[in-house]
């Protein structure tokens, strides 16, 4: 068949496919696994292992960090107030203390591994709740970061890359300290501890 046979529409008349429940499944699906993984990495490090240095910071201090940022990339902007008003925050003020975090310093305190996980489950609630809410035009637009100069689209993407990083780190430092320590690869959604 002779492709002058085949009239080829313009791409203007070609019907859009709505990929909106498609973003929005892929990036539920990849926060589940990246966060899942990063549960694994906490639940399974060993006690003596839980404030072992790892790079800069403690083993404790580099799963609080990547938990803190999931759930601050999460919220509509950088409002350091509205943030801190999460009720999840307001009921674990003494962990939180003075957000070090946000402050221009190493961080440097320690956190129980029960907080941490804590803190993860509901950042894990927070993700699934942010995703769907998400529009297209939302996705589209800016990231509500003034350090981040990216669509919100792009924002989630960064974030799940970050979580997955620091997962990857704490799990190489595991395998180093305890050959024992077993850490599956999680390609997509939930896996149990």
């Amino acid at each position: 068949m002779s492709s002058d046979l085949r009239k080829r529409r313009p791409e203007s008349e070609l019907p859009m496919p709505d990929l909106l429940p498609t973003l929005r499944d892929l990036l539920a699906h990849q926060y589940e696994a990246a966060l899942s993984a990063l549960h694994l990495v906490i639940v399974r490090c060993p006690d003596e292992l839980w404030e072992a240095p790892v790079a800069r910071y403690k083993f404790c201090t580099t799963a609080f960090h990547v938990v803190f940022f999931g759930d601050v990339y999460l919220q509509p902007s950088d409002d350091e107030a509205a943030f801190q008003q999460q009720q999840f925050h307001r009921a674990h003020a003494a962990e939180f203390r003075d957000y070090e975090e946000f402050a221009d310093r190493q961080p440097a305190y320690c956190y129980s591994r029960g907080f941490v996980v804590e803190y993860l489950h509901f950042v894990r609630q927070k993700a699934a709740a942010t995703i769907s809410a998400e529009t297209a035009e939302t996705f589209a637009g800016p990231s509500g970061f003034k350090r981040r100069q990216c669509t919100r689209a792009e924002l989630h993407v960064y974030n799940i890359r970050h979580l997955q990083h620091h997962a990857a780190q704490l799990a190489l430092r595991l395998r180093q300290d305890n050959p024992e320590v077993s850490i599956p690869w999680v390609g997509h959604a939930w896996k149990e501890a």
